[in-house]
């Protein structure tokens, strides 16, 4: 699987979009690096980068090559993984992209069940918009797209969907906190933290508040939900998450310092989480079966609304 290196090369020069950067990550020169990348190109007979001043970047042989390259690694993934079952010890790599709203206790429990069963498998995480997470999923970087929001169908199988309404989440001192549900009348009386307009959630909101001719109070936006959650337990503020994030417990924190209220009827528009892969996509065993896990365990949370 020699050959293999060396298209592993271009795929990480490719990304780095760098000689250099991509030397650093490979751990050798980026002399010996650039006579590998000529010596293919010469091989090939056409050039696959074009050199620039800041860098290098794939010209037209260079996007067909690297197709061929992604289908490559993937395949033998596939293989390896499947070679790994039948001795009776799951090994992979799995490698997630997910919507910022969707961080939180839901998947890192999924993740430390399946590994309790295979420790073997490890994962990648990488934070996401949902166009960059079906663009993560053509270009083979990601084996699940975990999004909330709208996805373009044409590459892309959804292998579940549900329903997720905007809830409000602040300290458990908080004077909204005996409330059962609340406005966003209510919620705007106090200093918000939003989500930035990269996130469906802030579409949400911003229509809610728009329905209502209302101004937002926002004293801090940030795509970091943990950072909200610690926010509003140092000032009286309140941000806004979706119950998924939370799994199992989506009304009270772990730490029983926050809580979490839902929004009057009609407030705001319903959100929508899909579980995503490449359509066609033969997923490598390790992925395939905890995406049967993470499907198995929303039509579990959400039977009402889980397609």
């Amino acid at each position: 699987m020699r050959h293999l290196t060396h298209l592993n090369y271009i795929h990480i020069v490719a990304k780095e979009g760098s000689i250099r950067k991509a030397a650093e990550k490979l751990s050798i020169t980026s002399t010996a690096l650039n006579r590998r990348i000529l010596a293919l190109e010469e091989e090939i007979g056409s050039p696959l980068f074009e050199r620039l001043p800041t860098g290098v970047r794939l010209n037209t042989a260079g996007e067909l090559f690297i197709q061929h390259i992604r289908y490559q690694m993937q395949d033998l993934s596939r293989v390896l993984s499947h070679i790994a079952d039948l001795s009776g010890v799951r090994r992979g790599h799995v490698t997630i992209s997910i919507s910022a709203e969707l961080s939180g206790s839901f998947l890192a429990r999924e993740i430390a069940q399946y590994r309790q069963e295979h420790p073997a498998v490890s994962f990648d995480i990488v934070t996401q918009t949902p166009e960059e997470s079906t663009a993560s999923l053509s270009k083979y970087e990601a084996d699940i797209a975990f999004i909330f929001g709208p996805v373009a169908l044409s590459d892309i199988t959804l292998s579940a969907t549900v329903t997720q309404p905007a809830q409000a989440r602040m300290s458990a001192a908080h004077p909204l906190a005996e409330l059962s549900s609340l406005s966003l009348e209510d919620i705007f009386q106090y200093p918000v933290v939003m989500p930035k307009d990269t996130t469906g959630l802030y579409d949400h909101i911003l229509m809610g508040a728009s329905r209502k001719s209302l101004s937002i109070p926002a004293i801090i936006k940030t795509d970091d939900f943990g950072f909200m959650q610690h926010y509003i337990r140092e000032e009286n503020a309140i941000c806004f998450h979706i119950p998924l994030a939370d799994g199992e417990n989506p009304s009270l924190s772990q730490a029983s310092q926050d809580v979490s209220k839902t929004l009057k009827t009609g407030e705001c528009p319903l959100g929508v989480a899909h579980i995503a892969c490449l359509k066609g996509r033969t997923l490598p065993v390790s992925a395939a079966r905890f995406l049967d896990q993470l499907v198995y365990r929303l039509h579990q949370l959400y039977p009402e609304t889980a397609n």
